[in-house]
């Protein structure tokens, strides 16, 4: 994931939208067992998905068509949100289940809702856990890999990553070099592209972006990627302006950028350290704060939201 691990309990809770009936139930499976309970008990049960499309039904329920807003029935939830929606009648054929009482049918009904919910949620944190737990793995793997060669670089960006730009960062401070002109730059709505498009087309723009920022560097210019969407730009000993003129330079090539799926843009918030005393990590607080101002200004300008979702 271009930006790292989500925390497992966030991951459930945002995820489960991604699932569905057909993939957290046996759906054969749930076929036979109320097959088996119709026979058995008596009562019409009626399984649809979320939005109430039909999926499992035995007995009849010929006219009847599912309201999943105002008529939900038993609304069976995975991780907090409505996965099914269960509906129950009794037969019309008064022998099926004649030695069921009604308190039994209530029982029998709620078991299976219980049931249900409890296999649909057990399903959805086997596999999201598994999948957590595979990503854990590859990041550790690269983790310990850019350790082991005193890597310096960004593998997707080719950029500082974190670590080694906060040496550069310590250096910069301990030679005492002022001016220094801080950026921070964060991509707008990389989350939207990542949900629209997928981690790919994510991972591209994050390369768009970083590309860019790099193209319009002079070489004694210090660029890390410090977050999955943060890049933190320094440049040492900046003349009167320079700070402000790149910012504008990179905006201005993302506004002219031509894709059939990305509208890159970043906000940035700039600082500049004037006095040997300060310290680039405090001052880049401050620009980080710039930062969202910006990206408030730039998310309410119009036309931004158009180009954004053109497709």
């Amino acid at each position: 994931m271009a930006f790292g691990l989500v925390p497992l309990e966030k991951r459930l809770k945002d995820n489960i939208k991604n699932y569905s009936l057909d993939h957290l139930y046996d759906i054969a499976g749930i076929t036979e067992l109320l097959k088996r309970l119709y026979e058995v008990s008596g009562i019409c049960f009626l399984l649809t998905d979320r939005h109430g499309e039909r999926s499992v039904m035995f007995g009849s329920f010929t006219g009847f068509v599912p309201d999943v807003v105002n008529e939900p029935g038993i609304k069976i939830r995975v991780s907090g949100r409505t996965i099914a929606h269960l509906y129950v009648k009794e037969s019309a054929d008064k022998e099926i289940g004649a030695e069921f009482s009604d308190a039994s049918r209530r029982k029998l009904v709620n078991e299976v809702a219980a049931t249900l919910t409890r296999e649909g949620s057990a399903a959805f944190a086997q596999m999201e856990t598994s999948l957590y737990a595979d990503e854990l793995e590859k990041m550790l793997e690269k983790e310990q890999y850019q350790v082991k060669h005193g890597e310096k670089t960004d593998a997707l960006t080719g950029v500082l990553n974190s670590t080694y730009f906060e040496n550069r960062q310590k250096v910069i401070d301990r030679s005492e070099t002022v001016p220094v002109g801080i950026v921070c730059a964060n991509i707008n709505d990389w989350k939207y592209v990542n949900d629209t498009y997928g981690d790919e087309e994510s991972d591209r723009l994050i390369k768009v972006v970083a590309g860019v920022i790099k193209e319009e560097a002079k070489p004694e210019y210090v660029i890390g990627r410090c977050g999955g969407d943060f890049f933190y730009i320094l440049i040492p000993l900046a003349a009167e302006g320079e700070t402000e003129d790149y910012v504008q330079t990179i905006k201005a090539r993302f506004a002219a950028y031509e894709d059939d799926k990305l509208a890159p843009s970043v906000a940035c918030g700039t600082v500049i350290k004037t006095n040997v005393e300060q310290s680039i990590k405090d001052l880049m607080s401050d620009a980080e704060y710039e930062m969202f101002e910006d990206k408030i200004r730039m998310k309410n300008e119009p036309g931004y939201r158009e180009r954004l979702e053109k497709r």
